[in-house]
């Protein structure tokens, strides 16, 4: 059962939304998920979704957007994955990544939620191990 399993404070692990601008001049925006732990992490799972957080919405006329699913058996120290693209269009909703991930036999376990309208020009700060200009959540 869940309530038995120790679940440990997440550190070091970090998902981005981050933009490159491509040969023609367009914005492209992916979600990288990024390890500056020492050690690899492992069986990583990460569930995507985007839903509007308007409680005074009946749950039909709440927008929402696929559960995507993503598995990476192992993200060693200091590297980065693409978790996948994303498209300008969403950023109005709250767009959830929730990550979870073992370092040896302890298992770790995050949601991140970058909340609506957080993706803007003015909050983009430099993403060293990309080398790109995106939304860093810890």
């Amino acid at each position: 059962m869940k309530k038995d399993i120790s679940f440990s404070p997440v550190s070091g692990v970090y998902v981005t939304i981050a933009r490159r601008i491509n040969e023609i001049n367009q914005a492209e925006w992916h979600v990288y998920l990024i390890n500056r732990n020492d050690a690899p992490i492992e069986n990583v799972f990460v569930t995507s979704r985007g839903y509007s957080g308007d409680d005074a919405k009946t749950r039909e006329e709440q927008e929402r957007t696929s559960t995507l699913r993503h598995f990476f058996a192992e993200i060693l120290p200091s590297q980065s994955v693409i978790i996948e693209p994303i498209m300008s269009g969403v950023f109005h909703l709250n767009n959830e990544y929730w990550v979870s991930y073992f370092v040896g036999n302890q298992v770790f376990d995050k949601k991140f939620v970058f909340v609506p309208d957080s993706i803007v020009e003015q909050n983009l700060v430099d993403i060293e191990e990309l080398g790109l200009q995106g939304i860093l959540h810890e």
